[in-house]
């Protein structure tokens, strides 16, 4: 039971401080629960079951509560678990990625508007407002508009996010860390590299 505790707090993104405050129990009552050192009574389990949306047999490890794909079971009506991706490189469809660190919900509204996936941020080229282990929502498209933030490739490299500024001659990626110098690409460069946007930064979910 306590993998299950803590694979659904950690799917929701929450803390064992953050589930402590909405159950009602002190942040080290969370932690016995997760590890085994105790057990939540039958109010716990039954509010835990409509906080995550998986069913108490789940939570007492009777079921997976989780679809077949591996991400878990809606929350909401017609929302949808998305990957959450330690990283995402040239040649790999991004359907096709098992590197897969966790799972963020989104809403119906986000779902019946394209294909997202999530990235975990590495570094800090994007501080102050992205910082090392953040996780962006993406949406899945070739191209954005200029000042708007992209996962791109460059080179058949690791993605990276940057904001992007189009030229008539050339790409920009600017990172909003001042101690990292804008890189830029020629239109020949962005051809042959190349330089390739897999997709639009729609959201940031901050880990505290």
């Amino acid at each position: 039971m306590d993998n299950n505790i803590k694979n659904a707090r950690r799917a929701k993104g929450i803390s064992q401080l953050q589930l402590g405050k909405k159950m009602g129990v002190s942040r080290s009552t969370i932690a016995m629960w997760e590890t085994g050192g105790s057990q939540p009574d039958n109010s716990s389990l039954i509010a835990m079951s409509d906080f995550f949306g998986v069913s108490i047999d789940y939570l007492l490890g009777r079921d997976s509560g989780y679809e077949g794909s591996g991400a878990p079971v809606p929350t909401r009506p017609g929302s949808k678990w998305i990957p959450v991706l330690g990283k995402v490189a040239a040649g790999v469809p991004i359907e096709a990625v098992e590197d897969i660190l966790d799972y963020e919900e989104i809403s119906a509204q986000m779902a019946e508007a394209g294909d997202y996936f999530a990235l975990q941020i590495k570094g800090d080229s994007m501080e102050p407002k992205i910082s090392n282990g953040d996780v962006v929502i993406v949406r899945k498209q070739p191209d954005v508009e200029s000042g708007e933030t992209a996962v791109v490739l460059v080179n058949g490299n690791e993605a990276t996010v940057k904001r992007i500024k189009k030229r008539p001659e050339g790409i920009m990626l600017i990172p909003t860390n001042p101690a990292y110098e804008p890189m830029f690409y020629s239109a020949v460069e962005v051809e042959k590299l190349p330089v390739v946007i897999l997709g639009k930064v729609v959201e940031l979910r901050a880990k505290y």
